[in-house]
């Protein structure tokens, strides 16, 4: 376990972003991207992520949960993945925190590539309101943002659904789930036509990644359109 920090505060807000070892990431994007621009790819979008935490004025400390360091700044802490499935490494991180003195708890996935800070805050407000917080997909049905004012029982419920249980979970804890809406936690790059919708931004963070413009196949380094 890599996991090295003073006392927090009591009461801090922590960020906990969650990441699979990269090579293995968004394998259902194998017949758009070749594997080094998926690789490319999954990078730019932690940048993102952890860039828009350390933004965000609602956010005190951020650890990544992750088998490797790879491109992941010094100064965040790692917790190692023990590889028994996301919410058990999850549920494994957050009693960690909580045992080093974590008052709140933001939990991110690390494909959210049009995140901002104003998104971050916009949850955690929302949640200190009632104690819990909830963003979900485009299609409102999964999880792309949990807040806790009181993590320590909290039981982590990842997977297709994970709305409706997530908020089964809360009021189980007796809070009053909140629901946010906002256009950097719905977008999540899962499929091959989230590629489509990435392009149509034209974000200069993923300018030199090779999106296709018409839907069909891009398995070079070089820009395709």
């Amino acid at each position: 376990m890599h996991f090295h920090l003073t006392d927090p505060p009591p009461d801090t807000c922590w960020a906990l972003v969650a990441v699979k070892r990269r090579a293995e990431c968004k394998g259902r994007l194998a017949g758009r991207l070749a594997a080094e621009a998926r690789l490319s790819l999954v990078r730019l979008m932690l940048e993102r992520v952890l860039t828009a935490l350390r933004a965000a004025r609602t956010i005190d400390r951020i650890v990544v949960v992750s088998p490797e360091r790879d491109t992941v700044p010094s100064d965040i802490p790692v917790l190692e993945d023990s590889g028994h499935g996301l919410n058990a490494v999850l549920d494994t991180a957050r009693q960690t925190l909580v045992d080093r003195g974590m008052g709140e708890l933001v939990v991110l996935p690390a494909d959210l590539p049009m995140i901002t800070a104003a998104d971050i805050d916009a949850l955690v407000e929302s949640g200190r309101r009632t104690g819990f917080a909830l963003a979900t997909d485009i299609e409102g049905m999964s999880t792309n943002g949990l807040y806790l004012a009181a993590p320590a029982a909290f039981r982590f419920h990842f997977g297709p659904g994970s709305r409706l249980r997530h908020f089964k979970e809360a009021m189980r804890l007796g809070l009053k789930p909140e629901l946010v809406r906002a256009p950097g936690l719905e977008f999540d790059l899962d499929m091959a036509e989230d590629l489509s919708r990435l392009r149509v931004r034209v974000d200069p963070t993923y300018a030199l990644l090779p999106l296709a413009a018409d839907g069909g196949p891009c398995l070079t380094q070089t820009r395709c359109g």
